[in-house]
C-alpha cells in the first residue's frame, strides 16, 4: 500500500522558517516527479512546487519563488520543502503528491493530475 507521510508543519511567526518532509512508503517512485500543494480555508488546492525525480529540476509557484526550496533524497524516497521568509498568506494545509504518470519531464502543476496524496500537515504563520 502506497503511503505519503508529511511532517514538519507547525506554527511560526512571519519571517520564520519551516522544513516539511514527505516520506513515501509502499513503493519507489523512481521515475516520477513529486509535488507540494497547499490549501487554505475556503480556497482551492494550489500548486506550490515540484521536482523531477531525475536531475532534480525544480518548479515553483510565483508566490513562493525565492522563498521556498524543494529537494529530494532518492535513497530515502523523501521529498522536502524548505520554507523561508514565511508570510501569513502561506498559512494552509500542505500536501505532497505524486502524479499518475511517470516520466522525467512530466511535472504537472494541476492537482487533478496527481494520483497519490499525503494526509497533509498544517502550517500556520502569525503576523
Amino acid at each position: 500500500q502506497v503511503q505519503l507521510v508529511e511532517s514538519g508543519g507547525g506554527m511560526v511567526q512571519a519571517g520564520g522558517s519551516l522544513r516539511l518532509s514527505c516520506a513515501v512508503t509502499g513503493r519507489t517512485f523512481s521515475s516520477y516527479a513529486m509535488g507540494w500543494f497547499r490549501q487554505a480555508p475556503g480556497k482551492e488546492r494550489e500548486f506550490v512546487a515540484a521536482i523531477r525525480w531525475t536531475r532534480g529540476i525544480t518548479y515553483y509557484a510565483d508566490s513562493v519563488k525565492g522563498r521556498f526550496t524543494i529537494s529530494r533524497d532518492n535513497a530515502k524516497d523523501t521529498v522536502y520543502l524548505q520554507m523561508n521568509s514565511l508570510k501569513p498568506e502561506d498559512t494552509a494545509v500542505y500536501y505532497c503528491a505524486v502524479p499518475g504518470v511517470s516520466g522525467g519531464s512530466y511535472v504537472p502543476s494541476a492537482p487533478k493530475l496527481y494520483h497519490y496524496w499525503g494526509q497533509g500537515t498544517q502550517v500556520t504563520v502569525s503576523s
